[in-house]
């Protein structure tokens, strides 16, 4: 079984889903983010997160695959003061609903001054709520982002074990990890994080603390990264135990704090029937038989499978 911590699925097919319920997908973080262009009006974004804790909450489960999600206002549009200081009105009423398991994805892109505002607001209200925090690291700088990332959550009163510091690299993991912070690694291609590399670094500093995520999005990217890597990681002779720290149990630990995500929504899944609606709509299309089951328990027969092809 895998947790993929950081997938957002809003920009995926139903096709993904099939797919990672097939490699042995059973539960999935959608962080709230970036989606490609700037929002131009809160209500563009009020609906979004609306997405987050409704349709793709309900698509997830049409193939057995538990959804949770963390809201925040992304690094990007805290640029956008007036935009920013109407999504932050909402973010409390969003944040309290079902499946939400932290704040995020925030943190710094440019490092501006509006970033920093914003980024330390929603410290603040996942301190008062008692959520984690998923932080986005910067794609450039990001050394000194990342650093700054944790200086400010502990100037803010945050507990660094119930913060994710994700999308680290090389450069950036030594410190996220003597600091006590949850290192993410993003397996996604080019810019963040390889299979290959982050085999060695599973070699290097073992798997506490360390949580490997997708970060599949709008982008290229792949949604299968998490399955893929957990079977580079035991082709290359990393324990079992430490593949399955990586790829489930310290995603389940952090965001379990939440009290929103536990083993038993997985183990004991409700049944899957297709012919079920949202709002009126289903995932159906083109007359396709729907599927009515109840879910055996997953297994991962499909990590040793030849159609996981690492790259």
């Amino acid at each position: 079984m895998f947790i993929d911590p950081h997938a957002h699925m809003v920009s995926r097919t139903t096709d993904d889903y099939e797919a990672m319920a097939a490699a042995g997908i059973v539960a999935l973080v959608e962080p709230a983010f970036w989606v490609g262009q700037p929002r131009t009006f809160v209500g563009t974004y009020v609906d979004y997160l609306s997405s987050l804790v409704g349709w793709e909450r309900f698509r997830a489960g049409q193939f057995g695959i538990r959804h949770y999600c963390t809201i925040g206002l992304n690094s990007k549009e805290a640029n956008n003061e007036a935009l920013a200081e109407g999504v932050m009105e909402w973010l409390p009423r969003f944040a309290m609903k079902e499946g939400v398991v932290a704040i995020g994805e925030i943190g710094y892109d440019e490092q501006t001054p509006l970033e920093d505002k914003y980024f330390r607001a929603q410290l603040t209200l996942a301190r008062e709520l008692g959520l984690p925090v998923m932080v986005h690291t910067p794609h450039r700088d990001k050394k000194r982002g990342t650093s700054r990332s944790m200086d400010v959550c502990e100037e803010m009163g945050l507990d660094p074990s119930w913060v994710v510091i994700d999308h680290n690299n090389e450069e950036t993991v030594r410190e996220t990890l003597d600091r006590g912070y949850w290192a993410g690694f993003s397996i996604y291609p080019s810019t963040k994080m390889g299979n290959a590399r982050m085999v060695e670094l599973l070699k290097q500093y073992g798997g506490d603390r360390i949580i490997v995520d997708s970060a599949c999005d709008w982008g290229i990217s792949d949604c299968l990264g998490v399955p893929k890597t957990a079977r580079l990681a035991l082709e290359s002779g990393i324990a079992e135990s430490v593949v399955r720290q990586v790829t489930y149990e310290n995603a389940l630990t952090v965001y379990g704090k939440s009290g929103q995500m536990q083993a038993s929504d997985w183990l004991n899944p409700p049944p899957i029937d297709q012919r079920t609606l949202f709002e009126g709509n289903s995932i159906l299309r083109g007359g396709r038989d729907p599927l009515v089951e109840t879910p055996a328990r997953h297994r991962c027969d499909s990590l040793h499978g030849d159609d996981l092809l690492i790259e």
